[in-house]
Parts: structure tokens; C-alpha cells; sequence
């Protein structure tokens, strides 16, 4: 796409949703391919451990390539010899690209120095050295293991996030790049030595410098992003703001990023040389709290309008729009939030509310928004919808 200066914000929207693969059809039958593809594109997917819906990192796949079958991710993910990510602090706790291992080397390298890691976390390193060394002779000697299978320090103590020393131990490491995820158990992380768990020719691959692994991590989130903000760009990979603004200059000067200007937006934007600019977008979709599309809030609210928080931590009575609120994004915007949930013992899905933005009535967004949620209850198992009454005929359900 030829560079402009200065963008409309339709177009931008459009730039963004189509870098996010919402330009595109949901294939009939998703596919290992299908889910790579949206991997390329995305390059992570968050963890989260909420599991009042699905956990977070099932749900960008469904959002863009429907219902396909959730074992193919833990095969992508877990597989001994087939798994194409690994688990690291991308975007927070995130299942990454397995090919970009290198470029999180800087990261693991600081974390052991003590550096860029939780407070806490990091004291601990320091202090408890020779029980963390313990700790990874012990996963070394008896293979993959979860904190509560460790010798000593395995129970939580309720002090600090609940964790024991044995889980301080193995966060230490990972954060350190010394363990890995090896499987998990339920939702428990089974941790390895990264040579068991993942392929050598990962593994022995170069591990560049850190401003040049810096530098392709910036250039991956424009490529994601499509385009964004200096604050958009270093929050795809969490990057420090000193990383990133030394960074960035050198990818303008490169071609790699370039300035522009859109219709609302005050600071400094920045445009993916490559970004596609669709005429029209006609995604349909529930996208989760943790999807790369509303991560950085400000974005979402600059793009869309739409002023999006996550009320989990929040007293129910001061809740404005529920527990768990998808942004339900149709065409190029988002017309609406619902409150969802799971109601896995009693095999249904349950719409708690439904919040349509103030620019669309409930009759236009019905249609679509019903197929939507059909499609859901559908992949999750779930043989039975329960909405709010006045839209149940509206839905269809």
C-alpha cells in the first residue's frame, strides 16, 4: 500500500482489523493451517487463567477462524515433536511463535541478572539463590514436574500471590529462561529443561543482540498492530519505554515504520509499509478481554469509540457492564458488549446482558449478533442458550 500522510480514521480501523486477519472469511472447516495462520499474524497468544467462558488464549482463534477444535492448539502448543510456540512473558503470560525463541533471549538474560521481572520475584532470585539452583537440579534429575511435585517448598503458604518457595523457584527460573513449559496439567504448568521440551534447532539457533532483537520485535508488533501509537508498539511485546523510544527512530530511518497522521489522534503514528487497507471489513465477531484488537485501551477507544474495561476486579455493585464483557465487533466497529458465561454443569450458554453501543439499535445487530453467539455455544459443547428477555426472539434462540 502506497505511504499517506495523513489517514482517515475509518481507514485506520480498517488498516488495523486487517492486520488482525478480520478482512478475512472464516473457513468452513478451521484447520492446524488455519490456526497457524492467525499465529503468524497475531505472533502470541495471552494466558490468562479466567475460565468463567474459555480461557483467553482459545478465543482470538475463534474470533477470527470460528469453531474449529481446541486440541489442535494444545497439539500447536504442547506437542513434543510438533509444537510451533512456547510459553514466555510476551504480552504478559503468552503462548508464543516457537521461531522467535531468539529474540526473547534478551529478556531471559535480564530477568537472571535480576532485571525487568516482578519486585518481588526478583528479590527472591537474589536472596534464594542456592534453593533456586536446587530447585533446577532437581526438574534436571527427575524430569518435567509441576510446583507441587518438588521435594521441598512445594505448598503454598499463603504469603505472596499464595505461592510457595518451590513455585517462586520455578517462576524464577522461567522468567530466567532456565525452564520451560513442558505440558500442563489442567491449568498448571508442568515445567522442563528447555533442551527436553523444545527442538534443538530452535534452540542452538543465534541469539542476535539485544537492540536488534528490540528492533524485530517492533517491527513484528507493526506488522500485528498494522498501525499504532509509540505506547501501542512497545505494549504488543511489553517493552520498556527507554527500549522502545531508543528503537523506534532507528525503524523510521530504516522504512520500517512510517509516520503518519489520522483523523483524531494527537502524537506521533506509525504505519506498516506492508499494512493492507481493505475497502470494506465484514468481520463478525465476540472478542475476548485478552485479544491483541482492544489490548492497549486507548487504542481501542481511539479506533473504535469505544471506551472498553475489564470489571472482574471490580465489587459487583459497581459494575457498569458485568464479570466478563466481550466487545462484539461487526463490519468495522464494535456495536456492542455482552456479559458472558460458561454454564458448564448445566450445558448452556448464559448471556447475562447485552450493552449495544448508542449508535446501533438492538434490531440491527440481532441477526448477526444471534449467529455469533449459535456459533459459540456450538464450540464450547453447549447445547442451550439462555439470554435476557425482549432479545431471545430478537436473537432467535
Amino acid at each position: 500500500m502506497a505511504p499517506r500522510t495523513k489517514l482517515s480514521l475509518p481507514q485506520a480501523r480498517r488498516i488495523a482489523l486487517a492486520a488482525q486477519g478480520f478482512h478475512e472469511d472464516r473457513p468452513e472447516a478451521p484447520t492446524a493451517r488455519h490456526l497457524n495462520r492467525v499465529l503468524q499474524r497475531s505472533h502470541l497468544l495471552q494466558i490468562d487463567s479466567v475460565n468463567v467462558l474459555v480461557r483467553a488464549h482459545y478465543m482470538p482463534l475463534f474470533s477470527r477462524i470460528g469453531a474449529y477444535e481446541r486440541a489442535l492448539l494444545e497439539k500447536n502448543a504442547y506437542h513434543r515433536r510438533r509444537r510451533n510456540a512456547f510459553e514466555y512473558w510476551g504480552h504478559e503470560a503468552s503462548l508464543i511463535r516457537l521461531d522467535l525463541h531468539p529474540l526473547f533471549r534478551w529478556r531471559m538474560a535480564r530477568a537472571a541478572r535480576g532485571e525487568g521481572i516482578y519486585g518481588g520475584l526478583a528479590r527472591f532470585g537474589s536472596e534464594k539463590r542456592a534453593f533456586i539452583e536446587e530447585v533446577r537440579r532437581e526438574i534436571e534429575t527427575r524430569g518435567p514436574m509441576g510446583a507441587g511435585d518438588l521435594s521441598s517448598g512445594g505448598k503454598g503458604q499463603g504469603s505472596w500471590w499464595g505461592w510457595s518457595d518451590g513455585k517462586r523457584a520455578l517462576e524464577w527460573l522461567f522468567w530466567a529462561g532456565e525452564v520451560t513449559t513442558a505440558t500442563r496439567r489442567g491449568f498448571e504448568r508442568i515445567y522442563d529443561l528447555p533442551e527436553r521440551a523444545l527442538p534443538s534447532e530452535i534452540l542452538n539457533r543465534p541469539t542476535p543482540p539485544e537492540d536488534e532483537a528490540q528492533r524485530e520485535l517492533l517491527r513484528l508488533s507493526i506488522r500485528s498492530l498494522g498501525i499504532a501509537s509509540e505506547r501501542c508498539l512497545r505494549d504488543y511485546f511489553r517493552l520498556e519505554a527507554a527500549d522502545a523510544k531508543a528503537r523506534i527512530p532507528e525503524l523510521v530511518e530504516s522504512g520500517d515504520l512510517i509516520p503518519v497522521a489520522v483523523e483524531g489522534w494527537s502524537g506521533p503514528v506509525y504505519l506498516d509499509p506492508e499494512a493492507r487497507m481493505p475497502r470494506r471489513v465484514e468481520a463478525r465477531a465476540l472478542v475476548s478481554p485478552f485479544d491483541p484488537i482492544v489490548w492497549e485501551r486507548t487504542r481501542t477507544e481511539r479506533l473504535f469509540d469505544f471506551r472498553y474495561r475489564i470489571e472482574i476486579y471490580t465489587p459487583a455493585e459497581k459494575r457498569e457492564y458485568g464479570y466478563y464483557c466481550l466487545p462484539f465487533l461487526l463490519g468495522d466497529r464494535i456495536v456492542a458488549r455482552l456479559d458472558l458465561k460458561a454454564d458448564r454443569a448445566q450445558d448452556r450458554l448464559l448471556v447475562h446482558s447485552i450493552h449495544p453501543e448508542a449508535f446501533v439499535s438492538p434490531e440491527e445487530i440481532a441477526p448477526a449478533l444471534g449467529a455469533e453467539l449459535r456459533l459459540m455455544a456450538e464450540w464450547l459443547g453447549l447445547s442451550d442458550i439462555e439470554a435476557p428477555r425482549g432479545w431471545r426472539k430478537r436473537l432467535e434462540i
